[in-house]
């Protein structure tokens, strides 16, 4: 995992030597992103169970972001990949990707949209699920 610290893309080298550019660097902000955030619905989706409590609009609304965040990932490999950039193991990266982006979408089918208290254990499980998933495709991106 490569951390980009600073807001210019001036200097576009990994520890390895190998080039980037601003979108490869772009593409790994924010998959550290995306673990980040669903670590933090994770524990906040555990939190809420614990405390006997359902899902309410406050957590449905990130979930919301958290898709459209991995919906955003997934167009910029796709973008990527057509300019030719290719991910060190390929289809794995890129079935790791499916897979997060069908995750929440699946859950919500599964749960019907309830927003009962098993229903965020639910929720809490599959971003536990998701940062296993994130960790994988970037080590499989290379990253």
């Amino acid at each position: 995992m490569m951390w980009y610290h600073g807001a210019n893309f001036q200097d576009l080298t990994d520890r390895t030597g190998t080039e980037n550019t601003k979108m490869d660097i772009l593409h790994s902000r924010l998959a550290n992103t995306l673990l980040l955030y669903a670590l933090l619905m994770a524990l906040w989706g555990f939190w809420r169970f614990f405390r006997r409590q359902g899902l309410d609009s406050s957590y449905w609304g990130a979930v919301v972001i958290a898709e459209v965040l991995i919906l955003i990932q997934g167009a910029l490999g796709v973008f990527m990949r057509i300019n030719g950039t290719i991910p060190a193991r390929g289809w794995v990266h890129m079935l790791y990707g499916i897979v997060a982006a069908i995750a929440l979408p699946a859950v919500y089918m599964y749960t019907r949209g309830r927003d009962e208290r098993r229903d965020t254990l639910i929720y809490a499980s599959v971003f536990l699920f998701l940062i296993g998933i994130s960790l994988r495709a970037m080590v499989t991106g290379g990253g």
